[in-house]
């Protein structure tokens, strides 16, 4: 499963500011709304509810928060680098700039967990996470995610 199968271009947040965890789940959700005509709430609360379940922080200054909604079409996502650092209740206590949300169908299965998969170990990379922390252009972070795809494949 490829990130360019996750992520369109238009669902990325190249510098958000936000001043909290719950602020920037809030962002998120409007933005995965505007995206997939669901509604905003709907998706805050399905995140949100996943949140409380332990943090999606994994590590790094990395967070995947992550959800699944009824009435969803197919697996999406949505990327956001923040403009500065937010406490977000981290494994390893490390402040997060660099999420993704992953928004899957509820009978998604275990698709919904390669996915999640999938993105942890593209997101792992050292000069992927560099690169993408070092750029403010959502055309740049689209391409570093989706360049990652292809050098893995080869």
């Amino acid at each position: 499963m490829a990130l360019a199968d996750l992520l369109q271009q238009d669902a990325i947040i190249p510098a958000l500011k936000v001043n909290s965890k719950k602020q920037l789940l809030q962002e998120l959700a409007a933005k995965a709304s505007k995206q997939l005509g669901l509604p905003e709430r709907e998706i805050f609360d399905v995140i949100l509810q996943r949140e409380r379940l332990g943090s999606t922080g994994v590590g790094n200054g990395i967070a995947i928060p992550h959800g699944k909604l009824a009435r969803l079409p197919a697996i999406t996502g949505l990327f956001a680098r923040l403009d500065s650092p937010i406490d977000f209740e981290a494994l390893d206590d490390q402040p997060v700039d660099l999420v993704f949300l992953l928004l899957a169908p509820e009978g998604a299965g275990a698709d919904h967990l390669k996915a999640l998969s999938r993105i942890a170990r593209v997101l792992r990379d050292q000069d992927l996470v560099s690169k993408l922390r070092a750029t403010d252009s959502a055309s740049a972070i689209y391409a570093f995610l989706n360049q990652e795809e292809a050098s893995n494949a080869a």
